[in-house]
């Protein structure tokens, strides 16, 4: 028997804070760190990993599922996930993480989890434990770290943030089903081939009867006709200019709104939040 520490890192930027307070805070912890790689995550994840792992000093074990997206696909009915079916949530994140910490508990381990639940995000649950040996650990609810604090970590650290919230509010997911239509605008721009494979996988939803499309009650042929663009965009450039004008105005830089990166987005037609792989 033996005390393990796990910390799932998300590839986002709440995950990646907590895998900092961790380490500088209980230097003394021998943490396994993990991702679970759905096969589908953008690349400025994986180079954002490789930052995090350069800080910890400790590798990142990859995660693979045995079966991968393309399986569950085919076995759902060629059904795309959507916040009504999350079966990539279940199958491509949860799961892997069960079977990677069954041999521990098998062997009577104790194993707490660290999971990156801020202090101000009091509707969240997270994961559940089902196993008398698995206990779950919230630092950031029990340290009051809220999201500012987050970015104060990542600052600080000099890890930074990933690359993609230039681009996007949450998940490193490729295809997330949670994405604005502005973030889908912004796949087609950043990384094209991505976006099309996207399109194909919907094409094919549709052909087998799926009643859910990537975005709701828009298929990405029609949201990426050139109109529709410009008016997506335009959309986003005044819900972007309305935020700023509710920010106070930041005392060190007063020509600077203060602005968190996820208030640039809000909730367009079809928005959310995913609850467990946002972050």
């Amino acid at each position: 028997m033996a005390e393990r520490h796990v910390l799932g890192i998300s590839g986002g930027k709440d995950s990646a804070a907590l895998a900092v307070f961790v380490r500088q805070s209980q230097p003394e912890l021998d943490v396994d760190y993990f991702f679970t790689d759905t096969g589908k995550e953008l690349p400025e994840v994986y180079e954002f990993l490789g930052r995090l792992e350069g800080f910890l000093g400790k590798p990142i074990a990859r995660l693979n599922p045995g079966r991968t997206f393309d399986y569950w696909l085919r076995e759902y009915n060629h059904y795309l996930p959507s916040p009504q079916t999350r079966w990539c949530t279940r199958q491509l994140k949860l799961a892997p993480f069960e079977q990677w910490i069954r041999p521990m508990l098998a062997a009577g381990d104790k194993v707490t989890t660290y999971v990156a639940i801020r202090a101000d995000e009091e509707y969240r649950e997270g994961y559940s434990s089902k196993h008398p040996n698995l206990k779950v650990s919230l630092p950031f609810r029990e340290a009051g770290v809220d999201r500012k604090g987050v970015m104060d970590i990542l600052d600080s650290s000099g890890v930074g943030i990933p690359k993609y919230y230039d681009w996007r509010s949450r998940s490193g997911c490729t295809f997330c089903f949670f994405q604005q239509k502005i973030e889908w605008v912004r796949l087609r721009e950043r990384h094209p081939e991505a976006f099309e494979e996207a399109k194909g996988y919907e094409k094919n939803a549709l052909e087998h009867g799926s009643p859910f499309t990537w975005t709701k009650g828009e298929p990405l042929s029609e949201l990426e006709e050139p109109e529709r663009i410009i008016q997506i965009v335009k959309d986003f450039e005044r819900r972007k200019a309305r935020e700023k004008a509710k920010r106070p105005v930041n005392p060190l830089r007063p020509a600077e709104p203060i602005i968190d990166i996820d208030d640039l987005y809000g909730e367009d037609e079809g928005g959310g939040a995913c609850t467990i792989c946002h972050k």
